[in-house]
């Protein structure tokens, strides 16, 4: 079997024991006779997945009783509406820290009075804005904690004097969150807890129906509270998997032992990247993404990229191409990205240092 060192964005690597217990399930869904993705949404059997998936999430993220999480469909970029619909009723604030950012908040705008609180569009998103102010006047205040794109994170959880709204799409359950800081999180699965097809949803329950607008059946947090998920027919496929993956990072060890392999190994990188005369960082050291280390070649040797690229997908590195609206490099580093190919990925930037050192 070839080996590839997945360094995807998303569609990312998952556990393969993740992989191997939805192949099982594809043929036989807990001895039903029937695949996964035949059965029943109704039955007693996808029920007992619903209400594993949801106990995980709780459980790995301590989440408190008085919030609800959901799985749904549509993806992230949908969230970005459904944020709006549902919290918009005056004005809201938005950190406009790479492309998802900006597009959340032109959904917003689409609503009613939304704006760019900060911005560090100013250096091609290279870096989190800080020393401005929330207002305390508005409905929300979103941020999106991990940019893709940039390879910039907010690493802590930030205060707020009103409700705290975060994409966390690409950083989720990387590292230990107070969920008490929030009123919402959300997220697409693809990048750290799943394959793509879900959104997971963690709500507050008490910072929904304050507005006046007509919330339309299906973009309304409180239809699908109300029906569990399964209000319309759910993405049984991405939630078992997703179910897999959560039991095993519960069998790692948690999301706390987690955050510690997942410094670890953007440490690695980035070492490397700032050792290596032939390659630079990108993003502003302090905000430096743990989950997506991005870089380019380093003045001198532009002319080395499309090379190095050739010589690293032959060593078996898969994703590492930067974002389309960048360039460069990127490597994804998520919770199932094995130390092993960090390993190999600094293993290949060496051996191509000591073919064009100076």
């Amino acid at each position: 079997m070839k080996i590839a060192h997945n360094f995807n964005a998303g569609p990312c690597v998952l556990p393969k024991e993740a992989i191997n217990n939805a192949i099982e399930a594809l043929k036989d869904f807990n001895g039903t006779g029937m695949s996964v993705i035949e059965v029943s949404h109704r039955s007693k059997e996808w029920g007992a997945v619903m209400d594993e998936c949801r106990a995980l999430w709780k459980e790995l993220l301590h989440i408190p009783d008085n919030y609800h999480v959901l799985f749904l469909g549509g993806g992230a970029s949908l969230q970005f509406l459904y944020v709006a619909m549902n919290l918009l009723e005056n004005k809201a604030g938005y950190l406009e820290t790479g492309v998802w950012a900006k597009k959340a908040l032109k959904e917003a705008k689409g609503l009613g009075n939304a704006v760019a609180i900060a911005s560090s569009a100013d250096k091609t998103y290279s870096y989190i804005p800080k020393g401005y102010t929330i207002p305390t006047d508005l409905d929300y205040f979103h941020i999106t904690t991990n940019n893709t794109i940039y390879g910039t994170e907010i690493h802590e959880d930030m205060d707020s004097p009103v409700t705290l709204v975060a994409d966390m799409s690409s950083d989720i359950m990387s590292r230990p969150v107070d969920i008490t800081k929030y009123g919402l999180i959300y997220g697409g699965a693809q990048k750290n807890v799943g394959p793509a097809g879900v959104v997971f949803v963690i709500v507050k329950e008490d910072i929904l129906g304050k507005v006046s607008r007509y919330i339309p059946t299906m973009l309304d947090y409180r239809t699908h509270i109300e029906g569990g998920s399964m209000f319309n027919t759910p993405p049984v496929f991405s939630i078992y998997v997703m179910t897999q993956t959560l039991k095993w990072l519960k069998e790692f060890g948690g999301v706390e032992k987690m955050y510690k392999r997942n410094q670890e190994k953007a440490a690695m990188l980035y070492n490397e990247i700032d050792r290596n005369p032939l390659f630079v960082g990108t993003a502003a050291k302090e905000d430096r993404s743990l989950m997506n280390v991005c870089f380019v070649m380093a003045p001198g040797y532009e002319n080395l990229q499309d090379e190095f690229m050739d010589f690293a997908k032959g060593k078996g590195m898969v994703g590492i191409k930067g974002h389309r609206s960048v360039g460069g490099f990127r490597a994804s580093l998520y919770n199932a990205c094995p130390v092993e190919s960090v390993q190999a990925l600094i293993d290949c930037m060496q051996e191509f240092e000591k073919k064009h050192s100076k």
